[in-house]
């Protein structure tokens, strides 16, 4: 269980989400698509919270297009932009080998692997030494959601947020992976149950 209130929200669009390429801890700035969805993020965070912002805490993975929307909700929410935590434990799942590519390229050199992937994406992990899968993932955040101490605003994957769902959403192993995250909605989580906003 998460012991406090939460709202996580992935990063806004970058030119290689926009493209299908799978970036995972490669650092690619947001675009001016995913600046947009960021404030539409503080915003919503703004009209929610009013006043009360300023009594959560505020932790961002520590790869620049999650610190990037982390500033601009903060700006939006009449925050000091900078002052906020990172946690190297928040960056996206690595994928190895596979990082930058789309499937499509993917498949040109590798006609087994996404086939593979796509069969159990939750417990995949992809060719290379640093290679992660969600479930290895979920190991390696499960901590910081469990230790948080105050209600949090957090920005960070989409992988980050598959495993919240998995973990503590009630999601199996197959809708986690497979079900859409958006980069201008919010999960909120509270006394126990996770709802989008």
């Amino acid at each position: 269980m998460i012991p406090t209130e939460l709202y996580l929200c992935r990063h806004g669009q970058t030119d290689w989400n926009a493209e299908g390429r799978l970036q995972g801890q490669e650092d690619i700035p947001l675009n001016e698509l995913g600046r947009e969805q960021a404030r539409r993020n503080g915003l919503c965070l703004r009209n929610l919270l009013g006043a009360g912002a300023p009594g959560f805490s505020f932790v961002s993975s520590s790869l620049g297009r999650a610190t990037e929307t982390m500033r601009i909700i903060r700006r939006e929410l009449d925050l000091d932009p900078e002052d906020f935590a990172t946690d190297p434990s928040l960056v996206e799942l690595h994928f190895g080998d596979w990082q930058g590519s789309t499937l499509d390229e993917i498949r040109r050199t590798d006609e087994t692997g996404p086939a593979t992937r796509k069969a159990d994406k939750w417990n995949f992990v992809p060719p290379g030494e640093k290679a992660e899968s969600y479930a290895m993932l979920a190991e390696r955040v499960r901590p910081v959601f469990e230790h948080l101490s105050r209600p949090t605003i957090m920005t960070a994957h989409g992988g980050v947020s598959r495993c919240v769902l998995r973990m503590y959403g009630g999601f199996d192993d197959r809708a986690a992976a497979r079900g859409d995250i958006a980069q201008d909605r919010i999960l909120h989580w509270l006394d126990g149950g996770l709802t989008w906003v």
